[in-house]
């Protein structure tokens, strides 16, 4: 290597952007100069002279010396240097103080009480995060050593109600939780359900403008309007047409707004402390979306948000008070738009000219470019971590669980600079340790479950350090799998995992079966017809391997589904989620990686009526294959 090449490492090291990686196949790869370069420069710390690298690379190491919030386990100790420090304090958030013990090497013991601290030496302060040494737990959640609870997942746009205009609801969430805790079932997971924006027809729930606020459109009418002002004409295909239900639905929300006047006191009263604990930076986010959506009067927005966080408070408190253990799990996406709220009220803090993807995996094997952003890591720091705080209070509260998409993205993230292909990416490193610290402080101050979604390109103990942590991984039925391609006994499944018969991403059971996937990727000439084939063929031997694991006829196909919906919640797993879409035995993907305009993404609905003994007969099958609890 060069100096140059040298010193370039150097700093890409320092700041966290890994020069050697690991492809999904465990070959080794190295990022091109010129592309750690960009990176380099998008995240401001600037490379492309020996002048940039040195200042950049001193730069980082002194804001490093100097963290604005140190993160730490209950009872462990921390570092600051000077082990002459003198007397210190520490101060709890209500103002109670206790004596700070030194260890006489620099080194403080932290409190046995987790919650955010401040440690006092003389005129210095020092923020302090007191983490719990795990997440929350579906067992402190029911009081059982070895709970085996299960429940569903709904694609929340695609549930249906009596007044949904065309777009599922918070009513259509609490009937699906009504029908899950009637089969005994303890938790309902959904689709994101974050502030959208502008609402486009080619619109995903996983490219959000404000993951801090909820989006208005999936809100239920409250009790004291009468809307009877017919729907949108439902499509020609029976698809969501999202532009034009988003647009109907403002309207409505307008209509509601205007009608707080007939609503009974306790109602605007609580409407104007919503308003008032929002403070600045609800006004903020109003404002902003009051002018991407055109909307003359920011109050619509401000009151559309009370409205959706009353809306699903409700259906939660009725979740449990029917006796759901966790009732709603909410989907926290990886990112953001660059353009949306949550890019505006963060600053400096995000990612500025890098958007995050992933490169070839089991999804999608020439790679992704999702089109979001994501926080700076050093950015992070600077701010001692407010935002992901933030973030965390805003997807736990009055939720009993979170999924966190792409949970390895608090290790590390595929960046890549804006307008470029996947290939032109590098892996980004996060601080892995104050992240999980802050996720579990969060997690038990909101008794909330914490799941991550660890597929794709799993780095090498990643799995094991969030196990350790109370992170609950996912085991999905399509790669619970063997060395050698067979499937894996539910008993080998991992027991601090979420079992699941898919995903989003993944073509549903029956769907799955038939090669759906495979056929409809031919029909958009996405393979050749020899290649077709050939995966048709694989799909089949497939289908024969899973019959043969799960004890079924693979020429039947609705037998062998209900005993692969069987199999997959006979394993060890704290919690199993069947997806509504397997539990109807739909065989329409709901998204297809690697399609935009071609494929229609987050725009099916479920059947209506829906094929009730069907639906009952599956969660009871699903409820009695979990079995009991020890």
């Amino acid at each position: 290597m060069t100096n140059a090449a040298d010193e370039l490492a150097e700093l890409a090291a320092r700041v966290g952007v890994m020069v050697d990686w690991r492809d999904i196949h465990g070959i080794a790869r190295r990022v091109e100069p010129a592309t750690l370069v960009a990176v380099l420069d998008a995240l401001e710390w600037r490379a492309a002279t020996a002048a940039q690298r040195a200042d950049s690379l001193r730069r980082c190491m002194a804001e490093r010396a100097q963290p604005r919030l140190r993160t730490v386990q209950a009872g462990a100790r921390i570092t600051l240097g000077s082990p002459d420090a003198g007397p210190g304090q520490w101060c709890d958030e209500a103002g109670n103080t206790a004596p700070a013990q030194a260890d006489g090497a620099g080194g403080w013991h932290c409190p046995p009480r987790p919650g955010y601290w401040t440690l006092r030496i003389g005129a210095d302060e020092h923020a302090v995060a007191v983490a719990p040494p795990r997440c929350f737990g579906v067992d402190d959640a029911t009081g059982t050593a070895t709970p085996r609870r299960w429940g569903a997942t709904l694609q929340v746009y695609a549930g249906r109600s009596p007044a949904d205009a065309g777009i599922g609801d918070s009513a259509a969430a609490a009937a699906w939780c009504r029908r899950v805790c009637a089969a005994g079932g303890d938790a309902l997971a959904l689709s994101p359900l974050h502030a959208a924006g502008r609402i486009e027809p080619l619109f995903s729930p996983y490219s959000p403008s404000d993951r801090r606020y909820l989006e208005p459109i999936y809100t239920a009418p409250p009790p004291w309007v009468q809307d009877d002002d017919a729907a949108p004409p439902a499509s020609a295909d029976g698809l969501i047409d999202w532009a034009g239900a988003a647009a109907f639905k403002w309207a409505r929300l307008a209509r509601w707004q205007q009608a707080m006047h007939a609503a009974p006191q306790a109602i605007g009263d609580a409407l104007h402390r919503h308003l008032q604990a929002g403070g600045v930076e609800l006004e903020r986010f109003a404002a902003f979306n009051a002018a991407v959506l055109h909307q003359p009067d920011p109050a619509l927005q401000s009151f559309a948000q009370w409205l959706s966080t009353r809306s699903w408070s409700q259906v939660q408190e009725r979740a449990r008070a029917s006796g759901m253990a966790l009732g709603l799990i909410a989907d926290l996406a990886v990112g953001f738009m660059p353009d949306g709220a949550e890019a505006a009220a963060a600053g400096d803090t995000a990612l500025r000219g890098l958007v995050i993807g992933a490169p070839p995996d089991a999804f999608a094997p020439h790679g992704q470019v999702w089109g979001v952003s994501s926080y700076a890591p050093d950015g992070l720091r600077r701010t001692g971590f407010a935002p992901f705080i933030a973030l965390l209070r805003a997807v736990m509260r009055d939720r009993g669980g979170v999924r966190i998409d792409h949970i390895l993205g608090l290790q590390r993230l595929w960046v890549v600079p804006q307008g470029a292909g996947s290939d032109a990416g590098a892996y980004l490193r996060y601080p892995l340790e104050d992240l999980l610290n802050l996720l579990a402080l969060e997690s038990w101050r909101h008794r909330c479950i914490v799941i991550g979604e660890d597929l794709g390109v799993v780095p090498e103990g990643i799995r094991q350090q969030l196990a350790e942590r109370g992170v609950l991984g996912m085991d999905v039925l399509a790669f619970a799998r063997a060395a050698d391609g067979q499937f894996l006994a539910p008993n080998l499944w991992r027991p601090l995992a979420v079992a699941t018969t898919g995903t989003h991403d993944l073509p549903t059971l029956a769907g799955w079966q038939r090669g759906e996937d495979i056929a409809v990727r031919a029909q958009l000439g996405n393979e050749d017809p020899a290649a077709t084939a050939q995966a048709m063929d694989r799909r089949r031997q497939e289908a024969a391997q899973l019959a043969s694991a799960v004890g079924a006829d693979a020429a039947c196909p609705e037998a062998l589904h209900d005993a692969a919906v069987a199999f997959v919640a006979a394993g060890p797993a704290p919690l199993a989620l069947l997806p509504v879409e397997d539990a109807l035995g739909l065989r329409e993907q709901v998204n297809l990686p690697g399609t935009v305009a071609v494929y229609p993404n987050w725009r099916h609905r479920l059947p209506q009526p829906l094929p009730r003994r069907t639906l009952h007969d599956a969660l009871r099958r699903f409820a009695t294959a979990r079995g009991g609890e020890h």
